[in-house]
């Protein structure tokens, strides 16, 4: 793939990531192992209150084609088939689940050094059609999204997004929800390995007037162990602290409160993924 402006889905995205990602209140554990032919096998279970759930995912790659299987204990099956330079520089994916069929759907993206272009329709009778265009390049990016609801011929969703990226920093502005919503994030990185960072954002919600300020960050205490923090307006502090045991294992302990009612509980989440 061509380095150009990446998707548009990825405007915003490493801000996101470190505010969301890793945060949980539930318990998981999962274990991945590889054979000889190529084929990673992933078993994981989740419980969260006193529900319990649990799949297994087989994920296969063979030169420029990625297969994703995954079944779980409600039998739910769902399957992603990928592959790359059916077109030059296009990657072609096809998601399937069972028994909700109808919630399929064929994607194509396309990449060049200036430009980004997906296409994704769905795979039922009165299918949507998302699409999205990115102009730009790995420093400075712009684009945008749209969704189509062939049955009521509306406009389901329009977003418009910029970006400017740095090796230590980037920012970011997307206009959402039709134009409801307005969001601008910053994250800057503090070390070559940019394990540590700081990072903030600020949503605002103009039909409710409702603003949502959250600063947050992550520090490496040392090669194998992160620390990351997250505080809002609202209250809500949030902290994730994560170790890696062996090569390629790691367990995270997520622990979230609101500090305006010190009184209710905090919710806690473990994670442990093993990886050989």
């Amino acid at each position: 793939m061509s380095k150009g402006p990446g998707l548009f889905l990825d405007i915003g995205k490493k801000a996101k990531d470190l505010l969301t990602k890793d945060y949980l209140s539930d318990h998981r554990f999962s274990v991945s192992t590889y054979s000889e032919s190529g084929v990673a096998l992933t078993t994981s279970a989740v419980k969260k209150g006193g529900y319990s759930s649990g799949d297994i995912a087989a994920q296969y790659i063979y030169k420029n084609t990625f297969v994703d299987v995954k079944v779980d204990t409600e039998s739910n099956i769902s399957a992603i088939l990928a592959v790359t330079d059916i077109v030059p520089s296009s990657r072609t994916l096809a998601t399937l689940k069972f028994p909700n069929y109808e919630s399929g759907k064929l994607e194509f993206q396309y990449f060049h050094p200036h430009a980004s272009l997906t296409a994704a329709v769905g795979l039922n009778q009165a299918p949507p059609v998302d699409v999205s265009l990115t102009l730009g390049t790995p420093t400075f990016a712009l684009g945008a999204e749209a969704g189509y609801e062939t049955t009521s011929g509306k406009l389901t969703k329009y977003t418009a997004g910029i970006t400017v990226t740095k090796p230590d920093s980037c920012a970011s502005v997307i206009l959402g929800d039709k134009g409801d919503t307005l969001k601008v994030s910053y994250i800057h990185y503090l070390d070559q390995l940019k394990r540590t960072a700081a990072v903030g954002e600020i949503s605002r919600k103009f039909s409710t007037n409702e603003n949502v300020f959250t600063v947050g960050g992550s520090y490496g205490i040392d090669s194998l162990t992160l620390l990351k923090l997250k505080l809002n307006n609202q209250g809500t502090l949030g902290a994730v602290l994560q170790h890696e045991v062996i090569p390629k294992s790691l367990v995270s302990i997520s622990s979230e409160f609101d500090t305006k009612a010190l009184d209710r509980t905090p919710r806690f989440g473990v994670s442990l993924a093993l990886k050989p």
